[in-house]
């Protein structure tokens, strides 16, 4: 798989150009293999499944704010030739999201970057237990978390195998880059500028997220002009793994009502 700008990231080579390009966005302590394939490869579009800096396979350091995430992000479309994209983000990924659309748009707020938004799991704020950034932040207690993150990132109906998949790939993130990704998340706060979003945008929750709750979906979809909430039943924080044909069923209906000029 290739690499651009230092990021390594996943390609699927859509069969329609006139369609609006995707940029997959995973979370703290994830790579783009917490996009299940239904999602990684969702015909028609081209989709760019991203490993964040420090993460997966990309080269360097993990970073500690949204705000550099955010630039890494601008770097990579400028270097594979995208202007324009729907930007799909879960958890700490749908901030990176956010920031992007907010902070790269012109002066009437139509995001230049961001031709739409999917927000999966995610907040307008993402506050962070502080045991939680202890024991990230403390190698003999690095396990004590990623156990702790796994078991509240899944729905009680959630295969058992898949969640032991998802703590064996959480285990293998450097101590630092997670501890460094819920740094992030913690100081993020966009909860005074939803107003400002003019691109659609389609946010999805499992009823049974712990960790980015579903009354955090809501007020997104409340301040957001126009944004639309998809519940998934049953499902937690990790809904993409847990459903994805539905996941990948509901970003296929949207993505069609994103309007999208090639070349622009």
């Amino acid at each position: 798989m290739p690499f651009a700008a230092g990021i390594h990231y996943f390609f699927h080579e859509g069969e329609d150009v006139r369609r609006p390009p995707v940029i997959l966005i995973h979370g703290a302590g994830g790579n783009h293999l917490y996009w299940p394939p239904e999602v990684r490869r969702l015909a028609p579009y081209r989709i760019f499944a991203l490993d964040l800096p420090g993460h997966g396979k990309s080269s360097g350091v993990g970073l500690q704010s949204i705000n550099d995430y955010v630039r890494s992000v601008v770097n990579f479309m400028d270097a594979v030739g995208l202007w324009r994209a729907v930007i799909v983000g879960h958890s700490m990924g749908g901030a990176i999201a956010l920031t992007l659309a907010l902070d790269h748009a012109d002066q009437v707020g139509a995001a230049q970057r961001v031709a739409g938004l999917g927000l999966i799991g995610t907040g307008a704020r993402l506050r962070v237990f502080p045991a939680m950034l202890s024991n990230t932040a403390n190698p003999a207690t690095f396990s004590l978390a990623v156990q702790t993150i796994n078991e509240w990132a899944f729905g009680p109906q959630a295969d058992p195998h898949l969640k032991a998949l998802a703590a064996k790939r959480m285990a293998e993130t450097r101590p630092a880059v997670l501890h460094g990704d819920l740094l992030a998340c913690d100081a993020f706060d966009v909860m005074d500028r939803l107003s400002e979003i003019r691109v659609p945008t389609l946010i999805i929750c499992g009823t049974e997220d712990k960790l980015t709750p579903l009354t955090y979906s809501k007020t997104l979809a409340s301040q957001i002009p126009g944004a639309a909430l998809q519940t998934v039943d049953s499902a937690g924080h990790m809904v993409m793994l847990e459903e994805p044909r539905r996941v990948a069923g509901a970003l296929t209906v949207f993505l069609k009502t994103v309007p999208y000029q090639p070349g622009k």
